[in-house]
């Protein structure tokens, strides 16, 4: 069997953070040490191999990345400081660009101010579209003088229009996620042939990591710490996408009152605002090994979701107290940071890897029910 290499990867890996991959001399001391590595799971050795040699191809047919959490075992014990721990979050963003069929992980990975420049001009569409169209926004404010004196949401963004804007976001990333997850599948699952029944019987395996990330939970004990709050940020972030798309007209009121939405809204607010300002603390402080390199993105994703719950914030109270003016500029700002962060970070950045964690598990158990299928299969000298 002949494989096609590309020794022009491992300068390629600068751009992803994986800028030690020349340094391992791939003495098996990762493998051994890490929790999660067993069986014929041998990360993150194998997979920093290959890409030494450039073989891209068995890169992108690999769930090796995926199934590291970071503890940073790995990295403290490496006796030639090559950092396997980073190379393998290098290799997560390596393999994000690669499943995005766009082309805009790559660019925004490979280029800062690309990632940069696409958040910035989303973010100036949402404003465009609250300052030009007549129907909708400031402009719409203009035959409703009453509504610049008290809060009237109804008569500055019209929840209907706001309904179906988010359902249309809503499948739009659903789109981009499941069609760049169809390319995963396809390079992990390319030789393999599955019966019907593994891939039925093992949803229950990708559920049951998308909902827990419990083999987060399998590392060292200073990890707990990490996957309990990852629990609340998700749970936080999912809150406030479903009030956000499915129960808007009562989460959007057009009065100061107080509604039974406002306690979701304010969990989901705090668990943001607090897990995002306690990661980018972690970040500043180097405390942990896995904290110790940050790339753009690793930045940008946490800076965001504390913008949007102070923007968040801020806007609940300025209706509250109803300053009317107040509320809609705040309402547009909060907009202003939170649709480029899940138009481009959920299905082009960090966000991804929430989804193709549990599909790697998903996966990977498909695989083994594949595998254990054809053991069982008694051959034709045998039966």
């Amino acid at each position: 069997m002949s494989y096609r290499v590309h020794p022009e990867l491992a300068d390629e890996m600068k751009h992803y953070g994986g800028d030690t991959v020349t340094e391992c001399f791939n003495c098996g001391n990762c493998t051994a040490i890490c929790a999660l590595s067993e069986n014929d799971v041998t990360f993150p050795r194998q997979f920093i191999r290959y890409m030494q040699l450039g073989l891209t191809d068995q890169m992108k047919g690999s769930l090796d990345p995926w199934l590291c959490y970071y503890c940073g075992d790995c990295s403290e014990t490496c006796p030639r400081e090559s950092e396997p721990g980073e190379l393998m979050m290098a290799a997560r963003r390596w393999l994000t660009s690669m499943y995005d069929w766009t082309g805009i992980s790559r660019l925004m990975y490979r280029h800062e101010s690309w990632e940069l420049g696409i958040l910035i001009l989303c973010s100036l569409v949402v404003l465009a579209l609250f300052v030009l169209p007549a129907d909708f926004g400031f402009r719409l404010l203009a035959g409703h003088p009453e509504a610049r004196d008290t809060v009237m949401l109804q008569h500055f963004t019209p929840s209907h229009i706001v309904h179906w804007a988010d359902i249309i976001l809503a499948f739009g990333l659903g789109f981009f996620l499941l069609s760049n997850a169809a390319r995963m599948t396809m390079w992990v699952m390319k030789g393999s042939s599955p019966p019907l029944s593994a891939w039925i019987i093992e949803v229950k395996e990708g559920v049951l990591h998308l909902l827990t990330q419990m083999r987060w939970s399998k590392c060292e004990s200073s990890m707990a710490v990490h996957w309990v709050r990852h629990i609340f940020l998700v749970t936080g972030y999912a809150t406030m996408f479903i009030l956000v798309v499915i129960f808007l007209p009562w989460f959007q009121v057009d009065d100061t009152g107080f509604h039974w939405t406002s306690l979701l809204g304010y969990y989901a607010t705090v668990t943001l605002g607090v897990v995002s300002w306690w990661i980018l603390a972690d970040r500043i402080s180097k405390k942990d090994q896995i904290h110790k390199f940050s790339h753009l993105s690793d930045w940008l994703f946490p800076i965001l979701l504390l913008l949007t719950a102070i923007t968040g914030i801020l806007m609940h109270i300025f209706r509250l107290v109803d300053l009317a003016m107040p509320t809609y500029v705040m309402y547009t700002i909060h907009l202003m940071v939170a649709v480029p962060m899940l138009i481009i970070e959920v299905p082009f950045g960090k966000w991804a890897h929430l989804f193709y964690r549990p599909l790697a598990m998903y996966l990977l158990a498909v695989k083994a029910h594949e595998r254990k299928s054809e053991a069982t299969v008694p051959s034709p000298a045998t039966a």
